[in-house]
């Protein structure tokens, strides 16, 4: 089912491997190549396949995440994403599914690394994000599918706030993913509320740190309903303000308008881009709880 759902979002699968997750537990990771020739590896639970098969619902959702992950993967570093602050972050090596705390705490953990994405720098945090009970029944699984963007999201809002530190080693850091970020309510996840200039400003500095720093000028997808989702506002939202910076002569959209290069103007703010990572960074360094040094390597 994870092939076939691969297939029709225009991915092939490169390869097929054996893994276990934390507990032991097998899994298997699938290496999906795009029609650019840009790779990425995703890894689920064996069991996952034949709950699709059962539940019409986890397989429309399953469609959804190889859409979107195969419009990601058209951008240069799609393992990149932008913090509200300016910092950009590659995540890695996520050992995924979420599996039950062996602290003894009634909470589902996942590890990664979050890497600064500057090229040549050592910063980055091993994390262990922390899914309490509550919040796993929000979520139709704890596979990655259908876990990581709010993940990702937890792990980027954790971040503005002050609470994770990226170091040049360093025990694992814990970042909560919780009811916090979810409005019963409305039935949907919130992790900021934004304005215009602020969703300008965030996609600027994407499209500088994707496009012209990281991807050799090649263009950033600026509709990704993971920023969507952490910026709190919609896809068509996001289409708007490109169009609007691309007006402004700070970007260059292709004819979906979903694709963005920075153009030369963007690219000639390297040095304040530089400085608002910097910023980013010795803010999070005052703000950062001491007592978060002293273990979190039994989650």
């Amino acid at each position: 089912m994870l092939k076939e759902c691969a297939s029709k979002a225009g991915l092939s699968v490169a390869a097929v491997e054996s893994g276990t997750d934390f507990t032991g537990a097998p899994t298997a990771k699938l290496q999906l190549k795009s029609s650019t020739g840009a790779t990425q590896t995703i890894e689920t639970s064996e069991r996952l396949g034949a709950e699709v098969e059962q539940k019409p619902a986890l397989r429309e959702e399953l469609a959804s995440y190889f859409k979107t992950l195969a419009k990601r993967m058209h951008s240069p570093h799609p393992d990149v994403f932008l913090t509200m602050h300016g910092l950009p972050l590659s995540m890695q090596q996520f050992s995924w599914p979420y599996h039950r705390s062996t602290s003894g705490a009634d909470s589902f953990i996942l590890h990664g690394v979050v890497q600064l994405a500057e090229p040549g720098s050592p910063l980055h945090a091993k994390i262990a994000a922390s899914l309490t009970v509550t919040f796993a029944e929000v979520l139709p699984t704890l596979e990655q599918p259908y876990a990581e963007a709010v993940t990702f999201n937890a792990i980027r809002k954790t971040l503005d706030l002050g609470q994770l530190e990226l170091l040049k080693s360093g025990n694992r850091q814990p970042v909560p993913v919780s009811t916090r970020y979810y409005s019963f309510r409305q039935q949907r996840f919130i992790f900021s509320e934004t304005s215009e200039t602020k969703r300008d400003e965030f996609l600027g500095c994407k499209v500088y740190w994707v496009s012209a720093r990281l991807g050799e000028h090649q263009p950033a997808w600026i509709a990704d309903p993971y920023d969507a989702q952490y910026l709190d506002c919609s896809i068509d939202d996001l289409r708007t303000r490109a169009r609007e910076l691309a007006n402004q002569g700070w970007l260059a959209l292709d004819a979906s308008g979903e694709y963005a290069a920075a153009t030369e103007k963007l690219a000639a703010q390297s040095e304040t881009f530089t400085k608002q990572m910097e910023s980013a960074l010795a803010l999070l360094k005052p703000k950062f709880n001491e007592a978060m040094r002293s273990g979190h390597t039994n989650m």
